[in-house]
């Protein structure tokens, strides 16, 4: 499944809508911490694209069949135009951005970037449950996650 975004900060809330929006058949129930995190990560990801960039992306969302819900994670993706490798920054205490990639890296179980032509593609994957990360425990309902200080609930 994919969304079209257009260089615009209102996709970003577009964008976490058709993201819920999908996970109707995907046997990830809307209000789980799964869910939740999920659509944090669409919101970070999107974000970075439209502000960072200026230019269309391409949000890829795979998620499990009902059925195989149980032993499959999540994974999503952000392919935009811009050759510029993500950077993650040191946001300082009073700073009101800056910390995308580290909130990505604190929730996601896995995630990458790779170049695409002359852009390049962003992913993050969720592991349903099971997993050794903070994230995974976070969406089977374990702790919340830490950075810099600040603890993020999955919920």
């Amino acid at each position: 499944m994919q969304l079209e975004i257009r260089p615009d900060p209102a996709e970003v809330g577009r964008a976490r809508r058709w993201a819920r929006s999908r996970l109707a058949g995907s046997g990830i129930e809307a209000d789980e911490p799964l869910a939740e995190t999920l659509i944090l990560l669409v919101s970070e990801l999107v974000t970075n694209a439209v502000v960072h960039t200026g230019r269309p992306a391409v949000l890829r969302l795979s998620l499990p069949c009902a059925d195989a819900a149980e032993e499959v994670g999540v994974r999503l993706e952000v392919a935009d135009r811009s050759g510029r490798a993500p950077m993650p920054r040191c946001a300082g205490d009073e700073a009101t951005g800056g910390r995308g990639l580290a909130l990505v890296d604190g929730l996601a179980d896995r995630w990458g970037w790779s170049s695409e032509g002359a852009g390049k593609r962003i992913w993050c994957e969720l592991d349903r449950c099971g997993g050794a990360s903070d994230a995974a425990r976070a969406a089977c309902g374990g702790s919340a996650v830490t950075y810099d200080g600040l603890a993020y609930e999955a919920v």
